[in-house]
């Protein structure tokens, strides 16, 4: 059974940073796309940056860009968003993702193993 899991939210004031790490097992994430994954209260489960199979190129959502950073150390086989710049718009439950599909990265439906999440709140 594959699985992940996340680390690293907390509750930090506007401007700071934070970051998140997801580690796997029984699979390795440069075998796969991955993807962190966002939700607030009330919303839909939203894509904030995700590198897709076979490819080391990553995609932002509009809202994080130049703000937040995806990366994978293949040797500790962990997953990591780095954020900075945080704004209280940020706060949400933070999810990693992994998924055998080649398309696009950016869509939720299309993964198939997904993190117990981990919260991240922004104070103003």
């Amino acid at each position: 059974q594959l699985l992940v899991v996340e680390s690293g939210g907390g509750l930090v004031q506007a401007g700071g940073s934070l970051r998140l790490s997801c580690a796997a097992s029984e699979f390795r994430f440069g075998d796969y796309a991955v993807g962190w994954f966002r939700q607030a209260p009330g919303k839909e489960r939203e894509s904030v940056a995700c590198v897709r199979f076979g490819s080391d190129s990553a995609y932002y959502a509009d809202s994080v860009k130049g703000r937040f950073t995806i990366s994978r150390d293949n040797t500790k086989n962990t997953l990591y968003l780095q954020m900075n710049s945080l704004k209280p718009e940020d706060t949400a439950m933070y999810y990693c993702a992994a998924t055998a599909y080649s398309g696009s990265c950016t869509d939720p439906r299309k993964y198939h193993t997904w993190g117990q999440g981990t919260q991240v709140t922004v104070s103003s």
